[in-house]
């Protein structure tokens, strides 16, 4: 694609645009490793609801959309569309009990939940686990998109597309820490959302494609349906029932985590109060499942009558690199026919996308490998500069293993499974260590290396011939993770008494599964309602699927269908509205109760 000068300018302007918030705010965020790592726990709810939606909003994302759709249909995304469960848990059960931790990052839960050497061993390693390996896989796979896109779109080499954007990246995430992340991550998602909406109106004026109407009677029915068809049934095991009886609460992935975590954990530990750990996390839940899909979905939609055949994108872009075909390519492919500006705003989105979700995941990793592994480890006692100082540094040092590792990888969807086989069968672990207290440190470290293991011994033999089609390889890794966990928790002694009281008075845990400890300590009961946080999750669930598929079937021109689940948005908002306040008053007792 040939960008004009206009085209160049808007990216340049965008970029130096989003580059301000970090450069003013970077006295602020280097002044402790509070302010560097959690903002100083002053953001407000709509700041770190929009910083969550923009983080998952990144380059691979549109891709791996336009990978699902395009080979199984829309219905497909319910591998990810399932993940609202564990969202929406996180809201009503978890979001207020992270607040309350006061925690600097999500690891030192484990030294106020565990005692002794197993709970410091766990804290450490999973520093080097998430900080270093996890998250560099996940941003060698934001990379590939990255790389991608720019190869379709510029004719750049993977090398060059990487420099580039490491050198991007490490500016933006070094500069001004967790502050400049939130706030560059508000202007980001506002252009990147632009360029998607324009994407997708020059999509549907494509004369392959006819317009919105024409779209849809265009396409197989199969394609476009919601659910897949019960008739397959191979097809609808693996898209919808595995991802909604298993998947959901057993996978641990970035942003979707069983119990909140990493960059989620990161964004509510930074909220002002309980109440915006909450009330950010439901309109992220709103903003990630219902406001962003359709403009990627009509895309990628569009692109299956522009490109029928992988043969025809290479063969519109016959300068692009061949090893980089799939799928996934056909979105940035889809990008050749926005006018002249539009384009620009469109790359200037892409890329805002990209550096709002390198920046979080270079913030969260370091704030993991400085605070949890050398400042509790290797150098404690030392000034916060020393520390701000050394986040700088491994926030380069994460940048250069990740762009490494892109040359590993192929396609945005091996990409998603590799991420979900990995954290496969420690969900229900993170689940339930917040309401049982015998789930102990040895717990975490078991079902850890166990998933680790079996899962990338599976990936590694798939990848040298065996068949074994990625559902099994899942539910294989969840079943043999879930019962080591269990069998270690129960074999092993479980963690001090004391410790137990203490972590039961900071975070005060709701359910019978802290009982005995409770009685013991002659603590009071929780004020938490777990039939409100239980009534929560159905009513937020139904909330945003409702909004998710209403518009699918305005947009297929199902007016009937569509009107029906306008209702169900109506009733379940309404059923929100009464429910809220009266958790947020729950959280005012119990405050009161703590200065009793």
């Amino acid at each position: 694609m040939q960008l004009t000068t206009l085209d160049w300018f808007i990216v340049l302007a965008l970029t130096v645009i989003s580059f301000i918030p970090a450069l003013v705010l970077a006295r602020r965020g280097g002044s402790s490793t509070a302010e560097f790592f959690t903002s100083g726990r002053s953001a407000p709810w709509w700041l770190i609801g929009v910083s969550m939606v923009a983080t998952t909003f990144s380059t691979d994302t549109p891709n791996l959309v336009t990978n699902l759709v395009r080979e199984k249909g829309v219905a497909n995304n319910w591998q990810w569309w399932a993940f609202l469960l564990t969202g929406m848990m996180t809201v009503f059960f978890y979001a207020r009990l992270w607040r309350r931790s006061g925690v600097l990052t999500d690891l030192e839960f484990y030294e106020i939940r565990y005692a002794g050497r197993a709970a410091s061993f766990v804290r450490g390693f999973r520093a080097v686990y998430l900080g270093l390996v996890f998250n560099c896989f996940i941003m060698a796979s934001v990379n590939l998109a990255a790389v991608k896109i720019a190869n379709v779109v510029l004719g750049w080499p993977m090398t060059q597309t990487l420099l580039v954007c490491a050198v991007l990246n490490v500016a933006f995430a070094a500069t001004s820490g967790l502050w400049g992340v939130l706030v560059t991550d508000f202007i980001q998602f506002g252009i990147a959302m632009t360029g998607a909406l324009a994407t997708a109106y020059y999509a549907l004026k494509q004369p392959e494609v006819g317009g919105l109407s024409s779209l849809i009677e265009k396409l197989d029915p199969s394609t476009l349906a919601l659910v897949p068809d019960f008739g397959d049934w191979g097809l609808t095991l693996t898209v919808l029932i595995i991802p909604l009886t298993i998947q959901w609460w057993s996978v641990w992935y970035p942003g979707a985590e069983p119990g909140g975590g990493s960059y989620i954990a990161q964004r509510m530990l930074a909220a002002r109060t309980e109440n915006d750990a909450m009330k950010g996390t439901l309109f992220f839940n709103f903003a990630h499942y219902a406001l962003r899909p359709w403009p990627w979905i009509i895309v990628a939609l569009a692109s299956m009558l522009v490109y029928p055949q992988l043969s025809d994108i290479q063969a519109a872009f016959p300068g692009m690199d061949p090893a980089l075909l799939g799928h996934d390519i056909a979105y940035p492919a889809m990008l050749k026919f926005l006018p002249a500006g539009l384009l620009g705003l469109m790359i200037a989105g892409l890329l805002a996308a990209y550096i709002s979700t390198l920046s979080t995941h270079l913030n969260w990793g370091t704030s993991y490998l400085v605070n949890d592994l050398y400042r509790r480890f290797i150098r404690p006692g030392a000034e916060d500069r020393h520390y701000v100082a050394m986040g700088r540094l491994v926030t380069a040092g994460l940048m250069v293993i990740a762009a490494l590792l892109t040359y590993v990888l192929d396609t945005a969807r091996e990409s998603f499974e590799l991420l979900l086989s990995i954290g496969a069968g420690t969900g229900l672990l993170y689940l339930l260590r917040w309401f049982w207290w015998r789930v102990n440190a040895w717990s975490e470290v078991t079902a850890m290396a166990a998933s680790f293991i079996v899962s990338l011994g599976l990936f590694v033999a798939r990848k040298n011939g065996l068949e074994m089609a990625s559902h099994v390889a899942l539910i294989i890794t969840v079943a043999s993770t879930t019962v080591a966990w269990v069998a270690a928790t129960l074999l092993t002694p479980p963690t001090d008494r004391s410790r137990l009281v203490e972590f039961y008075r900071l975070v005060r845990p709701s359910g019978p599964g802290w009982a005995t400890v409770r009685a013991e300590a002659g603590l009071p009961p929780s004020t938490d309602s777990m039939a409100n946080s239980v009534l929560g999750w159905v009513l937020g669930c139904l909330f945003v699927y409702s909004a998710l598929f209403g518009a699918g079937s305005y947009i297929y021109g199902k007016q009937a269908q569509g009107v029906m689940w306008t209702v169900v948005f109506v009733a379940s908002a309404a059923g929100l509205w009464w429910l809220l306040p009266r958790m947020w008053d729950t959280t005012s007792a119990q405050r009161a109760a703590a200065r009793k």
